[in-house]
């Protein structure tokens, strides 16, 4: 069944778990989406996971769109959500429009995310009303790393957890369908499931969100730059892939790859007519 932003939000009001995991590339949307996932994020996460970037801030719109399509490709049934990189909302109303809009037309989205609470809400208002969904993102949002220091927990002080709450309905207000909340305490994602109607999506944010979203790679044990403490490895693909590698670099230097079962054939008489004339 393809799934919709309308079925997210039917998932909260039914009381089922949302599962949503990152996808770059054809192959892995493919397979993610076969294993049944409710959604795929084309994050900026990919500038760490795939272009081997620091953070996410040298992403660019051009290089979402190139991923998603990819991605879109390959998904049958889950949401596609493109991720809006750094300074591509930022500027003004009408360039995030138009920014979503190149998601949406030629990377072939569903939905577009975007990062941050009061200061993006006219953002969002503009480009639901130019008919392109949007999932929000508050707590820990990477493309504000610099300004937070690093990567930390976001909403262990007063402040903190009213300006989270306080974006959450302001981003429930703008019509965002859904919200991704990021290394906030649990009893804080507690609370804000509970004052908004759209669904949570947790990454570092407890048990108690709606959903729960994860970096495919950190999932699989196949990135190991670092591993964030809320990532659970369900498979360490890491070592299995090293291991493959090497058996096929120590079958070809020994000669027992590629054997005939590897290779093709040529009819002998006609070789051996090829032969005489060469």
């Amino acid at each position: 069944m393809k799934k919709t932003t309308s079925y997210f939000r039917e998932a909260k009001s039914q009381g089922k778990k949302l599962t949503m995991l990152t996808a770059y590339d054809y192959s892995m949307a493919k397979l993610v989406d076969e294993a049944g996932v409710d959604g795929i994020l084309v994050g900026d996460s990919l500038g760490m996971v795939m272009l081997g970037y620091e953070n996410t801030l040298q992403v660019t719109v051009e290089d979402i769109i190139h991923h998603t399509r990819a991605v879109a490709r390959g998904s049958k049934n889950s949401l596609i959500v493109a991720d809006m990189p750094f300074l591509s909302y930022h500027v003004s109303v009408e360039e995030s429009i138009r920014n979503a809009g190149k998601m949406i037309q030629e990377g072939m989205a569903h939905a577009v995310k975007l990062e941050g609470g009061a200061e993006v809400a006219d953002q969002i208002r503009g480009i639901i009303k130019a008919q392109i969904p949007v999932m929000g993102h508050l707590g820990l949002t990477p493309q504000s790393v610099n300004m937070f220091g690093g990567f930390k927990v976001y909403g262990k002080t007063k402040e903190q957890v009213g300006k989270i709450i306080e974006g959450a309905k302001l981003l429930e207000d703008a019509g965002a369908f859904s919200i991704v909340l990021e290394c906030v305490p649990d009893e804080v994602a507690a609370m804000i499931r509970d004052s908004i109607s759209i669904p949570v999506i947790g990454i570092g944010a407890g048990a108690a969100c709606d959903g729960q979203i994860l970096v495919t790679q950190d999932l699989l044990g196949m990135f190991s730059d670092f591993t964030p403490k809320f990532v659970k490895q369900y498979k360490h693909l890491k070592e299995e892939i090293i291991s493959g590698v090497r058996e096929y670099i120590n079958d070809v230097e020994s000669g027992v790859f590629p054997d005939e079962k590897h290779s093709f054939k040529i009819d002998k008489l006609l070789f051996e007519e090829i032969k005489k004339l060469y």
